[in-house]
């Protein structure tokens, strides 16, 4: 009987935790609705990705042109190497460095994105927050937001460098590196599009783990969807004002969520 209990709670936790991650897939879905009401704000929000995509296509095209010069400068001591096993090397690295900058681009895209449409997704979070009302949203200090952006560098380069290495695990790195990729992408995206509205609300980094206990499924699922269709082509630049508005929504549910919760016992 007790083992019949135990096995009924963890497909009761399993069934909960998918119905959060669709509920924060959705909740990604109702930010595609502003588009409706105020698509004058949404087309002003995508201007970020539009300037981050075309810095980062120039890069990549720019790789790819010179991929092979790039190969054979850092292989200069295999010059003397037998040609084939020399060529062999230089293919090798050149195939290597255009998968680590297609990971870097992904995370690239996110980190650029975010840190050139800090005034543009203030100006979009700022007419959400007015439009749901029951709030007021306090001014972000710039100290704290230039702060909140070296972290966000820095959060891109660690989960590119574990996603590339998850890449390269031998028979299922095929598997493991987009699915990491998707993950940690996700996690990026909806911790930094819901630190705005929780800041305002004066939930700073030591009390959001707290706030977002009860909504870290709904938040991941949110943030995954956002991925996924960062994937498909030209997808980032019309998903990125939509995933603001989200995020907000995100934030205010996730507060609420937490005050409704019994306080522990101690």
């Amino acid at each position: 009987m007790a083992k019949r209990r135990r096995v009924h709670d963890r497909a009761s936790r399993a069934t909960g935790t998918v119905r959060e991650l669709v509920a924060g897939a959705g909740t990604l879905l109702r930010g595609f609705a502003t588009w409706r009401r105020r698509p004058g704000l949404m087309l002003f929000g995508m201007l970020p990705a539009v300037i981050a995509a075309a810095v980062i296509v120039a890069l990549l095209v720019a790789l790819g042109l010179n991929a092979e010069q790039w190969a054979t400068a850092i292989t200069g001591f295999a010059e003397s190497w037998q040609a084939d096993w020399r060529d062999a090397l230089r293919t090798a690295v050149a195939i290597t460095l255009v998968a680590a900058v297609l990971i870097g681009a992904i995370y690239g895209f996110t980190a650029l994105t975010l840190l050139i449409g800090d005034p543009f997704y203030e100006r979009v979070w700022r007419r959400t927050e007015e439009d749901l009302g029951d709030f007021v949203p306090n001014p972000v200090r710039f100290w704290r937001s230039f702060g909140d952006g070296l972290l966000l560098v820095l959060r891109a380069i660690a989960y590119g460098i574990l996603t590339f290495l998850a890449g390269l695990l031998p028979l299922i790195g095929a598997v493991t590196g987009p699915v990491t990729g998707v993950l940690l992408g996700g996690h990026l995206i909806q911790r930094e599009l819901t630190t705005r509205p929780l800041e305002a609300r004066g939930i700073d980094g030591a009390s959001r783990s707290a706030v977002m206990r009860g909504s870290r499924a709904r938040a991941l699922g949110f943030g995954i969807a956002t991925q996924l269709l960062y994937l498909v082509p030209g997808g980032a630049v019309f998903v990125m004002p939509a995933a603001v508005v989200g995020a907000t929504l995100l934030a205010r549910d996730a507060v609420a969520r937490a005050a409704a919760e019994p306080p522990a016992v101690t």
